[in-house]
């Protein structure tokens, strides 16, 4: 079977001369909850300084974590692995998003999504939520659903770091090893592979 990666090393491959640009596509796995903790923390005081209830809270909450697992299933299959054209700008655009990651799925600094790209995807999901849900709703939703791409980014560290003996977390860790070792056009689920199996894209395990 053909090797479908490049290493496994947990270095850094260089993509850009710049330094700059080199640095901005790097970093440590514990920032973005440095950077997305507060934001949750915010949206919480919000919603109950606005009086939204408890209630009405904790149903926002679980349909912002909820929408998240479809949100990731969505930018993993169709943006993240969308096929370029075959001119080299779009290649190595298509490389620099994903594709890095796997020719170099060890590479410990390119695991999670640096803030460069995490905060503008952050804002753009909040403008647009804001827009499409009725008033107040968004710092009940908002909350929920970068906890759960916190989760996605942790959890897809530790997947490519971490051994897990058993349970839930060894079989979640299975599924994305068989995406990227096996058959990268089905798995596109990380954190959960339930979107996979709704839209059949998961493999068939044993």
């Amino acid at each position: 079977m053909k090797k479908k990666y490049v290493s496994n090393s947990q270095e850094s491959v260089r993509m850009f001369k710049s330094d700059l640009l080199e640095g901005l596509s790097k970093v440590h796995f514990t920032v973005p909850l440095f950077i997305f903790i507060p934001v949750i923390a915010f949206c919480i005081y919000k919603s109950f300084a606005l009086t939204i209830g408890i209630i009405s809270f904790f149903e926002l909450f679980f349909l912002g974590l909820f929408v998240w697992t479809l949100v990731e299933y969505i930018m993993h299959r169709f943006v993240f692995h969308y096929v370029p054209s075959d001119k080299p700008w779009a290649q190595r655009l298509h490389f620099i998003f994903h594709g890095v990651h796997h020719d170099y799925p060890s590479d410990a600094m390119r695991l999670v999504l640096p803030p460069s790209l995490s905060i503008p995807l952050a804002t753009g999901f909040y403008l647009l939520f804001n827009a499409i849900l009725p008033a107040n709703d968004i710092w009940g939703f908002f909350p929920g659903f970068i906890l759960g791409y916190l989760f996605y980014d942790i959890s897809h560290y530790a997947m490519h770091h971490f051994n897990f003996k058993g349970g839930i977390w060894k079989k979640i860790k299975q599924h994305h090893m068989l995406h990227h070792y096996q058959d990268p056009d089905k798995g596109y689920g990380v954190s959960s592979p339930l979107w996979d199996k709704i839209f059949r894209s998961d493999f068939l395990k044993k």
